[in-house]
């Protein structure tokens, strides 16, 4: 992708990293399916805005992710990853600077509305999400604390913020959907982790992977999908069954990600994950619609 002009909007995009969106959409769609199924009426305005909110900020974060890495030399000739926007020249430090700006401005325009609908604790939240945005690449994704960030992220917080908006309650039941979208849109950062590890461990950047190794990563890995479809066993009831199913392309994909085991061939198995992500998003909300 070295044809690639500089500040195009080829560019941007790629930027964006679109693939890592899935991850960012899944929970909230989840949770308004859950409140659709419960009979309440969905709020349409906070329903938009929570969708609006989750996609900017993981925006947002590829951004910080790009700009820092390029600044600390991470992307380097080393890198087995997609090529990165800055370390490129595709984008400059200095626009990349102004764009992470931007797109936490509009975040947290987007955002501010939810506290017509959610109360102050709105705030709390998107000041957490900026913080942790801004942390997760300059300091905790080096400490092995990746993963949790992912678990709050991208589990926990969309979607019981997303319920709560929209019934002003949250019961066990959500708690434990909102940690199966965490735990399954975490085999994202996991595949990127163990594709990394042997360049992280040069740069010293302790990731989970790093700390327990490659093949205790690799059963993470399938361990996370069924621990997710355990879970859901709570909010479904006996319609989980279905979403075993899911489990069969996770498998699949497990068995790929072994038999690789290192090299830039790994990015397959990056996008098969994502491509998972939306599949298990997709199942549960139409379990959920149809039950």
């Amino acid at each position: 992708m070295n044809h690639v002009k500089e500040g195009s909007v080829k560019a941007w995009i790629l930027a964006s990293r679109p693939i890592t969106l899935f991850g960012a959409a899944v929970p909230v769609m989840v949770a308004l399916s859950k409140v659709w199924t419960e009979g309440n009426s969905l709020i349409w305005i906070p329903s938009v805005l929570c969708l609006l909110f989750a996609l900017v900020m993981q925006i947002d974060a590829n951004f910080v992710n790009d700009y820092f890495d390029c600044i600390k030399g991470v992307d380097n000739e080393d890198r087995l990853g997609p090529k990165r926007a800055c370390a490129q020249g595709w984008i400059s430090l200095p626009a990349m600077k102004r764009a992470i700006i931007a797109t936490t401005v509009l975040a947290c325009l987007i955002g501010l509305p939810l506290v017509y609908w959610g109360g102050l604790g709105m705030i709390a939240i998107g000041i957490a999400c900026v913080v942790f945005c801004i942390l997760y690449t300059t300091l905790l994704s080096r400490l092995g604390m990746g993963d949790v960030l992912v678990l709050l992220f991208f589990g926990i917080v969309p979607v019981c913020t997303t319920y709560y908006i929209q019934t002003k309650t949250l019961d066990a039941e959500t708690l434990c959907l909102s940690l199966a979208c965490g735990l399954v849109t975490d085999c994202l950062l996991i595949v990127n982790n163990y594709r990394d590890r042997e360049t992280d461990a040069r740069v010293n950047k302790r990731t989970l992977v790093t700390f327990i190794g490659a093949r205790a990563t690799e059963w993470l890995y399938l361990a996370l999908g069924i621990a997710a479809c355990l879970l859901m066993a709570v909010p479904l009831r006996h319609n989980a069954a279905w979403l075993v199913l899911w489990l069969v392309p996770h498998f699949t994909v497990w068995k790929r990600m072994k038999a690789i085991n290192h090299g830039k061939e790994l990015n397959k198995i990056l996008g098969q994950t994502a491509l998972n992500i939306m599949l298990f998003g997709a199942a549960t909300c139409a379990v959920y619609l149809l039950s």
